[in-house]
């Protein structure tokens, strides 16, 4: 039989995972059929690759050779399937991912809608959580892959950025800033604010903006910090402080004449949302088309 990558991409698996049954679980395969394949290939190479003992597996002096060719190997197919989606015309399957909460909830909703008709024949399972659940269930084989407002380091996984968004400066219908057409930094930093909570993804690129522009965080007025973008929303609205957030967030907010979104003067709230998948296992031409499709899209206030 000649040499496939369906061998190759097993024995990587098995090498990474370090036993033989959480590669089967993670290649949705029986253990035994997993052990046939890699004495398919021993058989191909003539050499022993892995050597199989009680308390763990070990790379033979082959399998250590071998190990970076598979690796390659799931690369240039990586390569090759992102490649060829664009020319795909009919895709189909069912997509698991989760996604971040602003992401989850206030961006992909109106960009699903679009996918869906061009692509009808794919289905889309979408979780609302954060980062480390997100990574927890790539890891767990219960996600195809995420999405994410940060990058994620993680030696098993792949971060790669997919769209830009910039936060912008968020005002209830009727204040002080509202009717202005050029806003200083240091007339912002006099009002009350709404934050989000400390450590996620929105906070820390206002923090970071703040402080390349010379300012402090700790010296906002903070009146009050919230875990989720919609309780932000919604103090807003309520007159209770302003706030730096995606617009996408507030799009429908605004068309009601609620708030006012708003530029500060020479900030850029800018950041990039991510996807993360496992570096071992290739994603299917569904996702990478929908990543793809991802990509072109610009998001707008």
């Amino acid at each position: 039989m000649p040499l496939n990558y369906h061998q190759l991409h097993i024995f990587y698996l098995v090498a990474e995972q370090g036993s033989f049954s959480a590669a089967a679980q993670a290649l949705h395969m029986t253990q035994p059929a997993v052990t046939m394949q890699i004495q398919s290939l021993e058989d191909y190479f003539g050499s022993k690759l892995l050597i199989r003992s009680t308390k763990k597996l070990e790379l033979t002096e082959a399998g250590r050779a071998l190990l970076p060719y598979a690796k390659d190997a799931i690369g240039l197919m990586r390569s090759t399937e992102e490649a060829m989606a664009a020319f795909a015309t009919k895709l189909q399957g069912r997509l698991q991912l989760g996604a971040s909460l602003t992401i989850g909830e206030y961006v992909l909703p109106r960009l699903l809608g679009p996918f869906g008709k061009q692509y009808p024949d794919i289905s889309i399972a979408l979780k609302v959580m954060n980062t480390a659940q997100i990574m927890d269930e790539i890891a767990g084989h219960q996600l195809n892959f995420g999405l994410v407002e940060a990058p994620v380091h993680h030696p098993d996984m792949i971060s790669e950025p997919v769209m830009a968004d910039e936060l912008k400066l968020i005002v209830p219908s009727g204040h002080p800033l509202a009717s202005r057409e050029r806003i200083t930094l240091d007339e912002v930093v006099t009002y009350p604010f709404v934050l989000r909570e400390k450590g996620s993804g929105t906070r820390q690129v206002m923090e970071t903006e703040l402080i390349r522009l010379g300012f402090q965080p700790e010296r906002l007025d903070a009146t009050m910090e919230l875990g989720s973008t919609g309780a932000v929303k919604s103090a807003v609205e309520a007159g209770l402080g302003i706030t730096i957030i995606s617009p996408s967030s507030v799009k429908h907010e605004r068309e009601l004449g609620l708030v006012e979104v708003l530029d500060i003067e020479d900030a850029r709230f800018k950041r990039q949302f991510y996807s993360v998948h496992l570096k071992s296992m290739l994603l299917p031409g569904s996702a990478v088309t929908f990543l793809n499709y991802l990509r072109e899209q610009t998001l707008t206030v």
